[in-house]
């Protein structure tokens, strides 16, 4: 037995005493920015979803009281959609199980009787297709039957099921109906017997990975512990040999060595998960695989995974890390190529690749709060992320470059729609990943209005957050404990910010004394009114990248708090690349509550090279003359959101 085949048979059978888990969507109500953004995606995004998926004929595949409608190709559909001829099928239950998630968050949020009668219509039809054994796929039943686990290398057959295992947890947390969670618990309860280390099970895992974390949220919404540790099979499998993908391209008669990447990079299984070193391969797939690790190691306390998933996030934010939170500069593989390699222009940063970076960094804080984790957290939120949706929460971004000679637009739809049902399940659960409950502490990851329900230590106790985050650094807490309490409270302060200052009850705390792995630790007896003001000056700042990034060298890029700003055309005139902001040029902040819904702008003076006079010579020996322009910097989250034009993250500094 190898040291890596060992590990994976360690680890406690209880969740670790100082293990934090996020509170569910329904304990916590948003506001403020985050607010506007949830009532976008009740309002139109969640709607928008069904609607698209109906027309892209998903409906059809799922119905089994309609003709099988085939494999449909050429998949093409008019105004505003992409027109490639492809087929995304095997994947259609998995946009089913996002849209179902982002509905029932939606629900939450903002009753809507119509929205709720169409899922519950898809809820049936997934009740009827479903067969007697449990097993359920759309794909496999309707339109290649009899194939079932035959090519998990390729397919997403397990991928499927974690999402609709997902939209089901939340739609019985969101609406309280369980029709869905019940018929996702008996697939699971028919994957635990398919797969796992006892003789005569298959020992398989997904190609693409999120069964894993779909299992650890359905174990924790059941209290059944049988799927957490089927998630934990899938992880502790992956990547050992005999290869189960070599294995099960040799049962269905096809070479092992014939697919698509003809690398297990790809998929993350070239090592057994304890072993790997580098992030490599298919973005997404990552990401996801990340954060089911990180939920194990959390839940077995198993330092094991821990350690790995440390490495990674190094390599990581050292070498393939989008100043933005994106990530996957390549759209061929859709994911990482070498390391410092990072363009802009033909960045492919997946949105659902920075969604998972938010899902991993998320995951890590339950082994304990740690801001180099909820500060990524906070930028692939704030930047790379929700750049993925307009600001009205109708058009989407599959692609998140970091500059734009004005041809990269939002659009309708996708041939591939994992992203927008993605971006919206995100946003619409944005609450649980404000804070992290422990047995005797809570931490605030995020700030900005919010109101927190949570028991702790036998009591009731409501949290309340007043902000005007992330344009303002000015948070005021009150802790409504039912009854006295004691317990810890955990406040993040962020690394970008130069001079925070701390009060409970108007009491000044002794922040570097308080402060461990960047959150400050009040621990008391909390009473009714308590009150704690964190002020967290809202630093501006110039970025500059790693030398051995190329693209970004002799480059700058501008923030202010957890934003990244960029310049557009409409503030600034064309040729962007020919501006340059001088190292000593002083940066402003002014408040625009017209612009954009309310957004803080960044100014400067600088310079632009200008082409007059330049005559038709491509070379010359003196260099362009230049000019004073001001330039205004708006969030990037906000950028293509008013008219057509250029875009630009990395300024030249001159």
């Amino acid at each position: 037995m190898t040291a890596s085949q060992a590990a994976t048979q360690t680890g406690a059978s209880a969740r670790p005493k100082l293990a934090f888990r996020p509170l569910p969507v329904p304990q916590v109500d948003v506001r403020g920015f985050w607010g506007d953004r949830v009532d976008a995606v009740a309002a139109r995004t969640a709607g928008i979803l069904y609607d698209r998926c109906v027309e892209a004929r998903m409906l059809e595949q799922i119905d089994p009281d309609l003709p099988s409608p085939g494999v449909v190709i050429p998949f093409h559909v008019s105004d505003g959609f992409t027109s490639r001829t492809v087929t995304t099928q095997m994947f259609w239950d998995s946009d089913w199980g996002k849209t179902i998630e982002t509905a029932a968050y939606s629900l939450y949020r903002r009753r809507n009787a119509d929205l709720e009668k169409k899922i519950d219509a898809v809820i049936d039809m997934y009740g009827k297709l479903q067969q007697e054994d449990g097993y359920l796929s759309s794909w496999y039943q309707r339109i290649q039957p009899g194939l079932r686990w035959t090519n998990l290398r390729d397919c997403h057959e397990l991928y499927c099921a974690g999402h609709l295992i997902e939209g089901a947890v939340a739609y019985f947390q969101a609406t309280g109906k369980r029709k869905l969670l019940d018929i996702m618990s008996r697939y699971a309860d028919h994957i635990a017997d398919t797969f796992g280390p006892e003789p005569g099970k298959r020992k398989g895992y997904c190609g693409h990975e999120e069964i894993e974390l779909a299992l650890v949220r359905l174990a924790r919404a059941t209290g059944n512990d049988k799927y957490m540790k089927l998630a934990k099979y899938f992880i502790d499998q992956r990547g050992q040999q005999p290869h189960y993908f070599d294995e099960e391209a040799l049962a269905r008669g096809a070479d092992p060595k014939d697919f698509h990447f003809k690398t297990y990079e790809y998929n993350q299984s070239h090592r057994p998960v304890r072993e790997q070193d580098k992030v490599v391969g298919h973005a997404v797939r990552a990401m996801y695989l990340y954060s089911g690790m990180a939920d194990i190691a959390t839940e077995y306390g198993d330092d094991t995974l821990k350690v790995a998933l440390e490495r990674l996030w190094d390599d990581l934010t050292t070498k393939s890390l989008y100043v933005t939170g994106g990530l996957g500069p390549s759209a061929d593989n859709e994911g990482f190529t070498n390391d410092y390699d990072l363009p802009n222009e033909t960045a492919y940063a997946e949105t659902c690749a920075s969604v998972g970076l938010v899902f991993w960094a998320s995951r890590m804080l339950g082994m304990g709060p740690n801001a180099r984790y909820a500060d990524m957290m906070e930028r692939a939120l704030y930047n790379g992320s929700i750049s993925g949706l307009s600001l009205d929460g109708s058009l989407f971004f599959y692609e998140n470059p970091l500059e734009s000679r004005g041809g990269h637009h939002r659009w309708k739809w996708h041939r591939c729609p994992c992203c927008p049902p993605n971006i919206g399940r995100m946003v619409a659960s944005i609450g649980s990943y404000f804070y992290g409950l422990a047995d005797d502490a809570l931490a605030v990851h995020l700030y900005g209005d919010s109101t927190a329900r949570f028991e702790i230590a036998g009591r009731q106790v409501t949290l309340v957050q007043a902000s005007n985050y992330p344009w303002d650094g000015a948070v005021a807490i009150e802790v409504g404990p039912e009854a006295p309490v004691a317990f810890t409270l955990h406040l993040r302060i962020p690394a970008w910010c130069r001079k925070a200052a701390l009060r409970v009850n108007g009491k000044l705390v002794d922040l570097e004394a308080a402060t461990v792995d960047g959150y400050a630790a009040i621990r008391r007896e909390w009473r009714q009114g308590d009150k704690v003001e964190l002020d967290l000056e809202m630093s501006m700042a110039r970025l500059f990248a790693n030398p051995n990034v190329r693209q970004d060298i002799g480059r700058v890029a501008l923030a202010r708090g957890p934003l990244i700003y960029c310049v557009e055309e409409t503030d600034n005139g064309g040729g962007l690349h020919r501006i340059a902001l001088p190292r000593e040029a002083r940066l402003e902040a002014h408040k625009d509550p017209n612009l954009l819904g309310g957004i803080v702008t960044l100014s400067a003076i600088g310079s632009r090279a200008q082409t007059e006079n330049w005559g038709a010579d491509l070379y010359r020996p003196k260099p362009p003359a230049t000019t004073e322009t001001k330039l205004k910097a708006v969030p990037y989250f906000a950028w293509d959101n008013r008219d057509s034009g250029e875009m630009l993250v990395w300024l030249r500094e001159g």
